[in-house]
């Protein structure tokens, strides 16, 4: 792991044709869900609009609750989607370290800062007392927040609580008085009463630098001109301008983005099974569908186009069109979106994607495991340009054509009897199916149907309904490609076989 240098760093000096740099910094509590890759999608899109930069930074400093690998699936997530970074874990850059328990030294030195200045103190207060403090406030029904003892400590008081040695945080000194405004790219101007914030702690006992600080130091050193992030830290942004303003430095453009909310128009979290990229991969979602799709939540270009290239969001995205209303995730728009793109995919590129969720394990979604694998490709081309245009996931395939695959079926024989027939009218019905079939020199579908619809005539039924016997035959199912098309794949033997165990199936006992 890199080591960082000790000494306070300087940001580049950056000149007026300064080009944009974005990041995401997620924190590794946890595994991170749309939520988190739809923030990281903006911030990627509009760098690659403008030809600035994306990084990524891991913002590890909440040791007690990080979560073993969820930075590599973060990794991993973001690959999928194709959000190349150009800074970041791995990669490296010039800014780093990119993990920020490596850059402790940092927070602590412009804590120290801010205390010389005057903006910022040690506390010592227990975690007993800030207990005791809080039942108290919530008894008398106030809102709960620090009260402040630390800060009027003599400097004698100081002096002997170092002397004897009693742990200690620092807490930012907030102004007592008057208005901090933030301004907000999407929200303008937003007011807050200083005297209803409390003094936040920004350097911990470990001597890590929770979010508050910890962001702000890096995003400033790092050279971060936009910030895209969640509304739910709306709330502490007047602290963190206060702590701009304490350290001189400019903030970045900041863009507080609204919540995804699920159909029922609650906020999706992790906590409320919102999926993962992971998620959709495994259900056999293309990634650029998913990508398409989380760029519409909460962002639009018109009211009419939904459907992009990614060169295409790269060419349009504008963070004037993200929306201050909250965004929905609407499966099944993906779900329809998906299957878009998966008609969009040349045949030889379907089958490629498709082959491993076929080829998985019956449990897992694949083909039963009496099919042996690997499959072959050819004959698997020739059923996926059947099943194409149907297909809405690549994991949908493996239950939709398993019986191209399988030895024998199994099926209910009521499923045979269409509508306005029964029992011994459909027996015969196959009997003479299969003659017919039998009697073909051709076995290509152009040449099976033309006899097929004379023979629905010759036995007063609805081409419907002789099909449909027919169909459910030879597959098992009632919802198949085109019927006679699918019986070519089959070829002759197994399709005249099938036809021969229904009529057995449906035989007087």
């Amino acid at each position: 792991m890199t080591q960082i240098d000790n000494r306070i760093q300087e940001p580049h000096t950056w000149g007026a044709d300064r080009k944009p740099r974005l990041r995401f910094a997620p924190s590794p509590t946890g595994f991170q869900h749309i939520g988190g890759f739809r923030t990281a999608l903006f911030s990627w899109l509009y760098a690659r609009h403008t030809g600035g930069q994306f990084i990524l930074r891991i913002e590890d400093t909440d040791t007690a609750r990080t979560v073993e690998g969820a930075v590599e699936d973060l990794l991993k997530g973001m690959a999928w989607l194709g959000l190349d970074i150009d800074e970041g874990p791995v990669i490296g850059g010039a800014y780093g370290p990119y993990y920020q328990v490596q850059r402790k030294a940092l927070y602590q030195q412009y804590a120290s800062q801010l205390i010389e200045t005057g903006h910022a103190y040690r506390c010592y207060c227990t975690p007993e007392r800030l207990d005791q403090m809080r039942k108290e406030q919530e008894a008398k029904k106030l809102p709960p927040r620090y009260d402040r003892r630390c800060r009027y400590l003599t400097p004698e008081e100081r002096a002997a609580n170092e002397a004897a040695g009693i742990p200690w945080t620092v807490r930012f000194a907030m102004p007592l008085e008057g208005e901090t405004v933030v301004h907000d790219q999407l929200h303008d101007d937003m007011v807050f009463k200083n005297a209803d914030l409390d003094d936040m702690i920004i350097l911990k006992g470990n001597g890590l630098a929770p979010y508050h600080l910890a962001h702000l130091v890096d995003d400033h050193l790092m050279g971060i001109t936009h910030v895209i992030r969640g509304e739910d830290w709306i709330p502490s942004a007047p602290r963190h301008i206060q702590i701009y303003k304490a350290l001189g430095w400019e903030p970045p453009l900041m863009y507080h983005v609204p919540n995804i909310l699920g159909k029922d128009k609650k906020k999706l979290s992790k906590r409320r099974n919102a999926p993962s990229w992971s998620d959709f991969q495994r259900e056999g979602y293309l990634p650029e569908a998913v990508f398409n799709f989380l760029a519409l939540v909460g962002w639009s270009y018109d009211d009419k186009t939904e459907l992009f290239t990614r060169d295409e969001l790269i060419r349009v995205f504008t963070l004037d069109r993200i929306g201050i209303s909250s965004g929905i995730y609407d499966p099944d728009k993906l779900l329809w979106m998906n299957g878009v793109y998966i008609r969009q995919l040349p045949l030889d590129e379907l089958v490629t994607r498709t082959l491993p969720y076929m080829e998985r394990p019956a449990a897992e979604g694949g083909l039963p495991d009496s099919v042996q694998r690997p499959l072959d490709r050819d004959y698997t081309k020739r059923v996926l340009e059947l099943e194409q245009e149907r297909l809405k996931t690549l994991g949908a395939a493996a239950p939709a054509v398993a019986f191209f695959y399988v030895r024998d079926l199994t099926y209910d024989k009521a499923m045979l009897i269409q509508k306005g027939m029964d029992e011994p009218r459909t027996r015969d019905a196959l009997i003479q199916v299969r003659d017919l079939l039998t009697g073909l020199e051709e076995w290509k579908h152009e040449i099976m149907e033309p006899p097929m619809r004379e023979l629905a005539k010759t036995l007063a039924l609805k081409p419907g309904q002789l099909f449909g016997a027919t169909r459910v035959a030879v597959s098992g199912s009632n919802a198949t490609p085109p019927l006679f098309q699918m019986m070519e794949v089959l070829g002759r033997e197994v399709t005249l076989k099938r036809i021969q165990q229904a009529i057995d199936l449906l035989s007087p006992s």
